[in-house]
C-alpha cells in the first residue's frame, strides 16, 4: 500500500511540473464550447455499432457555426484554428470520430424481420407492373379521344402525378446509415460524423439532488425538532399506517364475501365489494362503485319466468289477431254497401247502351248467317268431291 501511495505522489508531482501532462485535462473554454455546440449545432440520432443509440454532428457544420454565429467568432480567425481547437476537444474525449456505413436492403430486412423475396414474388411483381403499364396505355388512348380541353387538364394532372411520384422515389431512395468507429481519431473539416460523449447535466438534476440531500439531513436531525412538529409527524405516520391496514382489511373482507357466494352457487354468483380497489385507477375511482354483482348461468326460477313471458307473448299475439280480424270485418261491412250501389248502377243500362247492344246483336246475326252460308258451300263442295 505504501508503494502505491508513493507512485501516486510521484505522478502528481510530474503532472504539476510537465505542462504537457497538465494540458490533458479539458479547460473551461472547452466545456463552454461543447455546451454551445450541443445546443446550437443540429445533431441526429442513429445506432452506433448496431446496438447503441447515439447523437452525432457533422464537422463542417460545427466549424461554420463557430466562425459565423458563436460568441468566439472574433477569437477564431480561420477554419484551421477552429479545426485545431476541435481536435483538441476530441483528444479530451468530448466526442469521437465515426464513419458512415450505408445499410443494405438485406440488413434492413434482417433488422425488420422481413424474409427474402422468392422467385414467385418477383414474378408476381412483374405481372403487376405489366398490368399497370397496360392500364396506363388504355388511359392514354381514352384521353386521345377526348376533346382538347380535357386533354389539357389530363396533361396537367399527369405532370402533377409525375412530380409526386418523383418526390416519393427520392424520399424512398434516401439511404439509411449506421455508424462505426473510425480508425483515425482526429478532427477533419469535412462531412464526417462525430459522436457525442460529453453529456451536460441539466439544471433540474442539481435542484432535485439538493432537495434530496437536504431532506435526508432533516430526517437525521429529527430528535432536534420542536415538540409540536414531532407530535404532528407522529400522528401523521400513525394515520398513514392505519390507512394501509384499513385497505388490507378491505381486500381480505371482499375476498371472503366473494367466496361465501361463489362456493354455494357453484361459481354462478359473483359479488365484489369495491371492485376497483386493486385496479390501476385513481385514488377516488378505486372506491367507486361500492359493489358489482354478476350472474353466470340459468336456474329453475329463470325458466319459470321465461315460460310466463312466453305465455304472455302468446296471449298478446292472440288478442292482436282478434283485433285485426274485427277491424277487417268492419272494413268489409263498410265496403259492402258501396259495392251494392255499384252493382245496381251496372244492372240499370242506359238507353245509349241499349242502342249499342241492339246494333251489336244485328251485326252478330249477320255474321252468323254469313258463316252458315260459307259452311253450306264448303259442305257442298266436299260432297261433290266425294
Amino acid at each position: 500500500m505504501a508503494e502505491r501511495r508513493k507512485s501516486r505522489k510521484r505522478k502528481n508531482e510530474v503532472a504539476s511540473l510537465d505542462p504537457k501532462v497538465a494540458q490533458d485535462k479539458p479547460s473551461k473554454e472547452e466545456y463552454s464550447v461543447a455546451k454551445w455546440i450541443r445546443n446550437n449545432v443540429p445533431s441526429k440520432k442513429t445506432k452506433f455499432d448496431r446496438t447503441h443509440n447515439v447523437e452525432y454532428f457533422t464537422g463542417s457544420r460545427a466549424v461554420d457555426a463557430l466562425l459565423e454565429s458563436s460568441p468566439w467568432s472574433s477569437v477564431f480567425e480561420n477554419r484551421k484554428q477552429v479545426s485545431q481547437f476541435l481536435d483538441q476537444m476530441l483528444r479530451h474525449k468530448f466526442f469521437h470520430r465515426a464513419k458512415k456505413v450505408v445499410i443494405s436492403e438485406e440488413e434492413l430486412n434482417k433488422m425488420r424481420g422481413i424474409k427474402k423475396k422468392t422467385t414467385k414474388d418477383t414474378k408476381e411483381e412483374r405481372k403487376e407492373g405489366d398490368k399497370e403499364k397496360k392500364e396506363k396505355e388504355k388511359e392514354k388512348e381514352k384521353e386521345k379521344e377526348e376533346p382538347k380541353e380535357n386533354k389539357d387538364m389530363a396533361v396537367v394532372k399527369d405532370e402533377k402525378d409525375e412530380e409526386k411520384s418523383d418526390d416519393q422515389k427520392k424520399s424512398k431512395k434516401k439511404p439509411k446509415v449506421r455508424l462505426e468507429m473510425h480508425m483515425e481519431q482526429y478532427f477533419v473539416d469535412c462531412n464526417d460524423a462525430y459522436v457525442w460523449i460529453y453529456e451536460p447535466i441539466p439544471v433540474y438534476y442539481w435542484f432535485f439532488g439538493t432537495l434530496v440531500v437536504l431532506g435526508a439531513i432533516a430526517v437525521c436531525l429529527f430528535p432536534l425538532w420542536p415538540l409540536t412538529i414531532r407530535h404532528g409527524v407522529y400522528y401523521l405516520s400513525v394515520a398513514a399506517a392505519g390507512f394501509l391496514v384499513f385497505i388490507l382489511a378491505l381486500a381480505i373482507i371482499r375476498m371472503i364475501v366473494f367466496c361465501l357466494l361463489w362456493v354455494p352457487t357453484l361459481g354462478r354468483c359473483h359479488l365484489w365489494l369495491l371492485p376497483n380497489l386493486t385496479a390501476d385507477v385513481g385514488f377516488f375511482a378505486s372506491f367507486w362503485p361500492l359493489y358489482q354483482y354478476e350472474y353466470y348461468g340459468s336456474t329453475s326460477g329463470d325458466k319459470k319466468v321465461s315460460k310466463k313471458r312466453r305465455k304472455k307473448d302468446k296471449d298478446s299475439d292472440s288478442e292482436d289477431a282478434t283485433l285485426i280480424q274485427s277491424e277487417e270485418k268492419s272494413e268489409e261491412m263498410r265496403e259492402s254497401p258501396k259495392e251494392e250501389e255499384e252493382a245496381q248502377m251496372e244492372e240499370e243500362p242506359s238507353p245509349s247502351t241499349e242502342r249499342k247492344d241492339s246494333c251489336d246483336s244485328a251485326e252478330a246475326e249477320e255474321g252468323s248467317e254469313e258463316g252458315s252460308e260459307s259452311e253450306k258451300s264448303n259442305t257442298g263442295r266436299d260432297f261433290v268431291m266425294v
